[in-house]
């Protein structure tokens, strides 16, 4: 190692340390410390300008927040996406009331309780988009009933109870009064009741 500045001011003193160590001392003392003091600057810029020109890639990265149970947060993601892809893949779906059901089924319940409502309350004054509200709803219905009445594991249920007593109450006015009489408020607000409650276990 090549001698520095400070050791060749160190050799003085110590030719002459047997005949005066104290004249020395002090002035050892100060180059020793202007010394130090040096290196230190030369350490900390050369410490400093290496890390400006280094990749930022070589930086050591924070590690992954960990979730409650000391389980890291990409474990919960994870978690996550595979309860999302079993969700799609499970054929059923949890209710408002808590009950595991035919996603197909609930799909096509609440279609006729959507479109058959909209149709319900929509202003007869306007022919073409009441036609069109009427078509929207006698579609779901035909699907609806196509689909599963008389099905085992849905005929029980208060949605499909609800939904079935709403198109019967329908069907029954529009046998008696004919296709193109105007149905009285008390039916319509008997059947949009009807399909309120239906929604509420759907």
């Amino acid at each position: 190692m090549a001698p520095t500045a400070a050791s060749f001011a160190v050799i003085p003193c110590l030719s002459v340390s047997v005949k005066a160590p104290t004249d020395c001392s002090d002035k050892q003392l100060q180059q020793n410390q202007v010394a130090a003091e040096t290196r230190r600057r030369f350490l900390l810029s050369g410490a400093i300008s290496t890390l400006s020109i280094m990749s930022p890639s070589w930086m050591p990265t924070p590690l992954p927040a960990r979730a409650e149970g000391g389980q890291p947060a990409k474990d919960e993601e994870e978690e996550g996406v595979v309860g999302a892809i079993k969700s799609l893949l499970d054929p059923n779906e949890k209710t408002k009331s808590g009950k595991l059901l035919p996603k197909a089924y609930l799909k096509s319940a609440r279609e006729v309780v959507k479109t058959l409502r909209e149709s319900l309350q929509e202003d007869p004054k306007d022919n073409a988009k009441f036609r069109r509200n009427a078509d929207a709803a006698k579609e779901s219905i035909r699907e609806y009933l196509g689909n599963w009445r008389g099905q085992e594991k849905i005929a029980g249920e208060e949605s499909y109870v609800e939904i079935e007593k709403a198109i019967r109450a329908l069907a029954s006015f529009y046998s008696k009064a004919g296709p193109s009489a105007a149905l009285p408020e008390s039916v319509k607000s008997a059947i949009l009741d009807d399909l309120k409650t239906a929604e509420e276990f759907l």
